[in-house]
């Protein structure tokens, strides 16, 4: 399994928008970068989890 992943992050007006390039659905926006990185941190866990459980199913 991949240990590093790439997360694009830019600010959008008031807002920090980011995603993961290497997992579809992966992206988020607040307001602070620092938000910003926690959330897509937790958002990509989740997302790999639940992918792992699919393949499981």
């Amino acid at each position: 399994m991949k240990d590093e992943y790439t997360a694009v992050m830019r600010q959008d007006g008031d807002w920090w928008v980011g995603w993961i390039e290497e997992v579809p659905g992966v992206n988020c926006q607040e307001r602070t970068y620092e938000e910003l990185k926690e959330t897509l941190e937790v958002t990509l866990k989740e997302a790999l989890e639940f992918n792992r459980q699919d393949a499981i199913c």
